[in-house]
């Protein structure tokens, strides 16, 4: 006989679930399938045998990770040691996840199953959990879910706010489509302005440029000496301007309305506005790559390693990429026509934008290419899993991507890789040891205006509560005054005063006492001379 063994984990804590016994695992399926969906009848296939709660949300949250990494949490050990039977070769566990299977065999020894039948008792269990656990609400298992869930999609996605290469692959992708959109709108302006100025476009090639002009000129026969000076500032060339003034006297154009003009302004202005944007876009992705990845981008520049990181996804997935794919990242079309067709396979993909591609002899691109991508590789790498990223490792392997290019050209021999890598992790530490001193001393300073601003705050909140006690006195001192003075006789309803303060009650008492005790001494004194008056 078989004894089956279930182990489900949930929110709330991790569940361990023993099913009737059979002499085949296989023969439950059709039992399992029947009663899945009625309470009753699951009730008869499984039993709760233990349940283990989570302590609190962070210990839930390092047990779910530990489970989808596939490592035996203390937890987890604790209630299989405690709850699953002592003979483990009689004993099989069913468990979700073949990783978690394979950890619970290598440290704890038991057999474990995946699929079939556990799959379905599994479902069952997911169905029914709430039933199955004693003082556990559906409700409560739903919130259990809800708030785990949110703790793991944020352990998950936490990171280094600094670092984010999502950014970079939505800023490159904008940065593509603005050069599309720009040149296709920069393309219907000068179309446009063309019917009115034709001759400007051979003139000015450089779209912008001919953006802020056709806003500048508007109507060329208003062009004047007078407008030479803005040109100049427009075209940044003395000659071109008086080109532009001449070529407007002489224009083969046609005449244009105002209303015309007023609209192609606009245009023109929008079209400025988005090359200025996209100015700003580009400084905003070089440093953002300083950043996130300082060496790839000292290796092959912001724009390409944007590229390389866009296309791979993320940086840790271009960082676990072989060379060999690096090297052909962007041109898997061609690569796989090659396969199809059994032709010559691509030597290059989004790397061939790089300077050292181009600057290469047309037999040595493909030697270079493979070159690049390896370095790139480690360029990324290094980027991708240093504490502290720095461009040290960049810079040096683009000094070793210039000796092989001179290598190729001259013959001369470049350096070791491994003198290189010497010399670059020494500059590295240092570097790093800089950056972590001027860490140091900022968290210093915050700490010190924290304590600054708490000292303020403390002292503002003791002089507002001197002001708050020191009206609140001066009333009683005036309630006080204003009270009168009443003797200790009672009134004529025969009840004493009750409204005076505990302090004028008691120094009326003493004066009462020290009175009586007055006249006790003067009734003595008169008994006395009474006395010596008889002798």
């Amino acid at each position: 006989m078989v004894l089956l063994h279930v182990l489900f984990e949930h929110a709330a804590g991790y569940a361990l679930f023993a099913v009737r016994e059979v002499e085949e695992i296989s023969l439950l399926l059709p039992q399992v399938e029947e009663s899945v969906l009625t309470v009753g009848k699951f009730h008869n296939v499984v039993k709760l045998v233990a349940f283990a709660p989570f302590k609190s949300a962070q210990s839930a949250l390092e047990n779910i990770n530990a489970v989808s990494e596939g490592i035996l949490h203390e937890d987890l050990r604790l209630l299989l040691e405690t709850s699953m039977p002592a003979k483990k070769k009689k004993a099989l566990l069913g468990v979700a996840d073949a990783k978690i299977g394979a950890a619970i065999l290598e440290e704890l020894g038991y057999q474990c199953q995946t699929g079939g039948v556990v799959a379905e008792i599994l479902r069952g269990i997911r169905l029914h959990f709430h039933a199955l656990v004693k003082g556990l609400t559906a409700q409560s298992a739903s919130k259990a879910q809800l708030g785990l869930g949110h703790s793991y999609s944020r352990a998950k996605v936490k990171f280094n706010v600094n670092r984010v290469d999502n950014m970079i692959i939505q800023s490159i992708s904008l940065l593509d489509q603005l050069d599309k959109d720009i040149n296709t709108f920069s393309m219907r302006v000068r179309e446009w302005y063309g019917y009115h100025f034709p001759e400007l476009i051979k003139i000015v090639s450089e779209n912008y440029t001919y953006c802020r002009l056709a806003k500048f000129i508007g109507n060329r026969k208003e062009l004047s000496e007078e407008s030479l000076e803005g040109l100049e500032e427009i075209v940044m060339d003395s000659a071109k301007a008086q080109a532009i003034l001449e070529a407007s006297r002489s224009s083969m154009g046609m005449d244009i309305s105002p209303l015309d003009l007023i609209n192609i302004e606009s245009f023109s202005s929008r079209v400025i506005s988005l090359s200025e944007y996209r100015k700003g876009l580009q400084e905003y992705l070089r440093s953002k790559m300083s950043q996130v990845a300082p060496s790839l981008s000292a290796l092959i520049g912001e724009v390409v390693g944007a590229r390389l990181i866009s296309h791979a996804g993320s940086l840790t997935n271009l960082a676990k990429y072989p060379a060999s794919t690096v090297q052909i990242l962007g041109a898997e079309k061609a690569l796989f026509r090659a396969l199809k067709t059994r032709g010559n396979t691509p030597k290059y993909g989004l790397i061939f934008h790089s300077t050292f591609i181009g600057r290469a002899a047309a037999k040595n691109k493909g030697r270079i290419s493979r070159y690049l991508a390896n370095k790139c590789t480690i360029a990324s790498r290094i980027d991708c899993f240093s504490e502290v990223p720095t461009s040290v490792f960049g810079d040096k392997l683009r000094e070793q991507v210039e000796e092989r290019l001179a290598f190729y050209e001259t013959g001369e021999p470049p350096r070791k890789n491994l003198e290189v890598m010497k010399e670059a992790v020494v500059e590295a530490s240092e570097v790093v040891a800089e950056v972590k001193r001027k860490q140091e001393k900022k968290e210093k300073k915050k700490k010190k205006r924290e304590k600054r601003r708490l000292e303020a705050l403390a002292a503002a909140a003791g002089e507002v509560e001197e002001n708050d006690i020191e009206p609140k006195k001066k009333r009683k001192k005036k309630k006080q005054q204003q009270e009168p003075e009443t003797d200790s006789e009672p009134e004529e309803n025969g009840l004493e005063e009750e409204a005076l303060p505990k302090k004028k009650r008691k120094l009326m008492v003493e004066a009462d006492e020290e009175e009586e005790e007055e006249k006790k001494k003067k009734k003595k004194k008169k008994k006395e001379k009474a006395r010596d008056a008889e002798d």
